[in-house]
């Protein structure tokens, strides 16, 4: 998704982290700062790259196999950007899904689709909503259960300064959401959260 940052205005990111840096006190002239503002747009041409994706580009190759079993995708790389103090977080997300009809996706789509919907400014919750939602409409899946395991940098590097602190969140969806059977199994799928859904939020 590097080619999206040819689409932000470069030119007035760097004047605005320019005057930003300025104002909060950080000497541009100093050794190594001459260039920071530059570096700083292209920067975030590419952590926000998800904001002119098209998802749906994702599932055009989609496959049809014979199969009517659960599938998980697990431990699959997450960096997003919180939107409230534009700081880090980063985990994993574990997938799980029942195909409809046998549609199936490669296993590389969803750590693209990951990539996609967290290349954007974020909620945790909400990315995993996001996800979630992704799958049930445009695979067409019949369930779907997404995990997110994350470390927040605004809860480690301010506020409460809670180092060590993980969040996890969870979405279901579909056949997961109304058949609590079908559900455990979706769980079950991803071992270690098993015993310990119920105090995970749900969405």
């Amino acid at each position: 998704m590097e080619e999206a940052c040819t689409t932000v205005d470069l030119a007035r990111a760097e004047r605005a982290m320019r005057e930003f840096l300025t104002a909060v006190g950080v000497n541009l002239a100093a050794r190594g700062m001459e260039e920071t503002p530059t570096r700083v747009a292209q920067l975030y041409g590419e952590l926000f790259a998800g904001l002119r994706a098209d998802t749906s580009k994702l599932w055009a190759d989609v496959l049809t196999e014979k199969t009517d079993g659960l599938i998980a995708v697990r431990a699959i790389p997450v960096y997003s950007i919180c939107e409230h103090h534009l700081l880090p977080f980063f985990g994993t997300v574990h997938i799980v899904y029942r195909p409809h009809a046998g549609r199936v996706a490669g296993f590389g789509v969803f750590t693209r689709l990951v990539e996609c919907m967290a290349r954007r400014p974020q909620l945790q919750e909400r990315l995993t909503a996001d996800i979630a939602s992704e799958i049930e409409q445009g695979l067409g899946a019949e369930g779907v259960l997404v995990v997110l395991d994350a470390q927040q940098l605004c809860m480690t590097m301010r506020g409460a300064r809670a180092h060590g602190t993980r969040t996890t969140t969870s979405a279901c969806r579909g056949i997961f959401r109304e058949d609590k059977a079908m559900e455990l199994q979706a769980w079950k799928m991803l071992g270690e959260w098993d015993d310990g859904r119920e105090n995970i939020s749900l969405s």
